[in-house]
């Protein structure tokens, strides 16, 4: 599976939200993007999966235009505002509702059996907000992992959680180690301390 962002902007009602970006990401691949914090690396990765439609430019899944098919592909990870979970929710809710999302068995028992499966059945009562960093990315990266179909993931920020590049990157890569392609979008982290060059918000000619 090949999926290719050419030149994609987004523009909202006040000005651009995205300039003009390219990336090109394949299985077992891991890519990081960066971009300034704000609306803009959150619009990428919707654009990518085929949530958002670009304003110009295409998003295409092995060579292919069509939205429907990439978001049967693709699953964006804890995108604020629209993917990430209530923190208020104890983890049991939180994983039981990932579960049902990805098409998983959802009920109470099944639950049980995920949360300690994964060696968490201790924490099933705490509230989300209050699991470390590396506990929230790992677990919600693999139950989005886990849906019917998925072959690619986005992971939205996850170094607002965290500074500690290793916390989320190491996640990631274990990840495309399994053969899925892995995109992490990043805002707050320095560029020069991700594990690889990333391809930055309004550059045009995807970076491999």
């Amino acid at each position: 599976m090949l999926v290719r962002a050419d030149r994609v902007t987004v523009q909202g009602h006040h000005g651009t939200v995205l300039p003009p970006t390219s990336l090109t990401v394949e299985d077992g691949e891991l890519r990081f993007v960066h971009g300034e914090p704000g609306a803009g690396v959150t619009a990428f990765g919707l654009a990518l999966t085929g949530r958002m439609r670009p304003t110009t430019g295409l998003v295409s899944l092995d060579g292919s235009p069509g939205a429907a098919a990439l978001r049967r592909v693709t699953a964006v990870v804890d995108a604020p505002g629209i993917s990430e979970p209530d923190g208020a929710l104890p983890l049991r809710v939180v994983a039981g509702e990932e579960l049902a999302l990805g098409g998983q068995p959802a009920r109470k028992a099944d639950v049980a059996r995920w949360l300690a499966a994964h060696d968490v059945a201790g924490l099933a009562n705490a509230r989300f907000d209050t699991l470390p960093p590396s506990l929230r990315i790992r677990l919600l990266s693999t139950l989005a992992a886990q849906r019917r179909g998925v072959r690619m993931l986005v992971l939205d920020t996850p170094d607002r959680h965290t500074s500690d590049v290793a916390t989320w990157a190491e996640p990631a890569r274990e990840l495309a180690e399994g053969g899925l392609a892995v995109v992490v979008l990043t805002a707050t982290a320095a560029a020069d301390t991700l594990p690889a060059a990333p391809t930055r918000l309004g550059h045009e000619g995807d970076q491999q």
